[in-house]
């Protein structure tokens, strides 16, 4: 085996799914079991007006990433899977983690157009 940049971009690959598959399940775990909402749908670390109804759909993607990437580690221990398989399933995992946690954000926190009304600084009179 010739070490060159496929090799080490390999390896990365494969190492990045241990922490990745740790974190997935750990929010996982937090939503389902804990109940604990505090990482559910976080647009610049603000949760949504409601995360409790997001936490399903935020659990489940976690859950299902991070199975993947676990069966994924060990389809390569075990020496299962030929490289062109495994990394597709690890990436199509990681990639498709970050665009439903991207759609789920987007639809927790819609958009608003406009002027945001400030409630502190209303120019009222209160005489």
């Amino acid at each position: 085996m010739i070490f060159d940049v496929n090799v080490a971009m390999t390896w990365i690959l494969f190492l990045a799914l241990f922490p990745m598959a740790f974190i997935w399940l750990r929010r996982a775990f937090k939503i389902f079991i804990k109940k604990n909402y505090s990482e559910v749908a976080l647009k610049k670390g603000n949760p949504p007006a409601n995360p409790k109804k997001w936490a399903p759909l935020v659990g489940i993607v976690n859950l299902l990433a991070g199975c993947v990437s676990v069966y994924t580690i060990f389809t390569v221990l075990l020496g299962l899977a030929p490289y062109s398989d495994w990394s597709a399933m690890a990436g199509i995992t990681i990639w498709g983690k970050i665009f439903a946690d991207l759609i789920i954000r987007m639809q927790a926190h819609p958009l608003q157009f406009g002027k945001k009304k400030d409630q502190k600084h209303d120019k009222t009179c209160t005489i």
